[in-house]
């Protein structure tokens, strides 16, 4: 056919041809762009003026995928706190490479064609006794289904990475007088004494209306907002645009009838689909609902009563959102709570008798005076005693006394001298390494936070939620 036309392109059938011919091509490019071409967007990420694509974001997901054993693969397809975490993570390694990339080429890094053969010849992956076996590298492209361009891209992108991020991964230097600090922080002990005045020690009688109101007065009963909410959901696989197409006008119909003035569930029952009421609801409240996802139900804490959403894309359908009525936070009428208040009084109370004790003991302990039931004991900064005792301790200077509460009791706590840990080199050394660790994420995490300022990360929430979000 091109070569007929290239023979006879002077003759008019011929131009005829081609006229029709690229008129076609012209007129599909042009409906792709007026009907839908913009739809198939599949960008998640912008970063700078780079871009993230769903693409990119498989890809990554498979490897990290293919590098889980099957236990953890079975858990990231089957519980989704792991589903999440797995998405954070290729989400934050591609962004974080991307920014990288972003700064290599600004810097003007270059890695040269020449470069990029010697690290696939030096692979070995495609090595035989030492020595590069093309065969081995055509195999790996026919059961991979990657072009050698791809896997050139994929080093030299690796390559520049290194070469923007890789002075952040080299250990600093932590000098001898940090390390020992750092050691005697955490290994040395203090000397200490200490009483303990435990509420439950006090005996208080039945309090009485007007005390109970006095409390509550004090100690109010909150309500939080509740509200009754309802959906009407319309399924649809909307990786697929044949079906996303159906799905959306099938939604569009129901969200005319809404505006129309039918009620939501009238609207739902006459295009067949899902309707949900749900009559109670807090906020951040967990229930057991496939459609209401945290992000959703969130959404709907931020609509005003009476109200209905715009149409709402998700990966398996279309949703629109009504609050039906909002019952603001409020405070519980007093006879409702009025048997709960009482546990709360009562220790009060005791706290109130406790509290005097403890000061009577910790002002005979300043005078000098002796305590009755003091403990010894010798503590770390992790261990020995109550947590809010070891912080009392800890803070307090040698020969200062202090009262700590932790739980149900008060602790009147005499500070005594500090007991310095012997020098242990094994001990010294895993301290040394840990403050490396630490001090080389802190400037990994710096560097990245400079790079999010100079090409700053936007997500591409519709297209978030509709391939990724569940």
């Amino acid at each position: 056919m091109l070569e007929y036309l290239r023979n006879a392109a002077d003759k008019p059938l011929a131009k005829v041809l081609m006229f029709i011919l690229i008129f076609s091509f012209v007129g599909w490019g042009a409906a792709e762009w007026i009907f839908g071409g913009a739809s198939r967007d599949t960008t998640l990420v912008h970063v700078g003026n780079a871009d993230i694509s769903l693409q990119q974001f498989n890809n990554e997901r498979s490897q990290q995928l293919a590098s889980m054993t099957k236990d953890e693969q079975r858990a990231a397809y089957t519980d989704p706190k792991k589903a999440e975490q797995l998405t954070n993570s290729v989400m934050t390694k591609l962004t974080v490479n991307q920014l990288a990339l972003n700064r290599a080429r600004d810097l003007g890094f270059v890695v040269s064609d020449k470069r990029i053969a010697d690290e696939i010849k030096n692979h070995p992956q495609f090595q035989v006794n030492g020595k590069f076996v093309p065969w081995m590298f055509d195999m790996v492209l026919q059961n991979s289904g990657l072009t050698e361009q791809d896997i050139a891209n994929s080093l030299r992108g690796d390559i520049l990475r290194n070469m923007t991020l890789g002075a952040t991964n080299v250990p600093l230097h932590v000098p001898q007088f940090a390390v020992d600090a750092a050691y005697n922080a955490r290994y040395a002990k203090r000397a200490i004494k200490y009483a303990t005045v435990k509420f439950g020690d006090y005996k208080v009688a039945e309090p009485t209306d007007e005390q109970l109101n006095a409390y509550y007065a004090s100690n109010p009963v909150v309500v939080p907002e509740t509200r009754s909410v309802s959906y009407v959901f319309v399924a649809s696989d909307n990786s697929k645009p044949d079906v996303y197409d159906a799905g959306f006008k099938k939604t569009q119909q129901i969200e005319d009838m809404i505006i129309s003035g039918d009620t939501i569930k009238t609207a739902a029952e006459k295009h067949h689909a899902k309707y949900n009421h749900i009559a109670k609801i807090a906020r951040g409240e967990k229930i057991s609902d496939k459609v209401l996802s945290d992000d959703l139900i969130a959404k709907l804490f931020a609509m005003e009563s009476g109200n209905e959403s715009e149409i709402i894309e998700l990966k398996d359908g279309f949703v629109i959102l009504r609050v039906d009525d909002v019952v603001p936070q409020h405070n519980a009428k007093f006879n409702d709570v009025k048997k709960s208040l009482v546990a709360g009084w009562k220790k009060s109370e005791q706290r109130k008798k406790a509290y005097i004790d403890a000061n009577e003991k910790l002002v005979a302990l300043n005078h000098g005076d002796a305590v009755k039931n003091m403990k010894d004991a010798n503590i770390t900064r992790t261990e020995g005693a109550p947590l809010s005792v070891l912080n009392v301790a800890f803070a307090g200077k040698e020969g200062t006394n202090a009262i700590a509460e932790d739980g149900d009791a008060f602790y009147v706590v005499r500070v005594g001298k500090t007991v310095m840990p012997t020098s242990d080199k094994a001990k010294k050394e895993s301290i040394r390494k840990e403050m490396e660790k630490m001090t080389t994420r802190f400037v990994a995490d710096d560097y990245t936070q400079f790079l999010k300022s100079e090409y700053p990360v936007k997500v591409n929430e519709r297209n978030y939620d509709k391939f990724i979000a569940k």
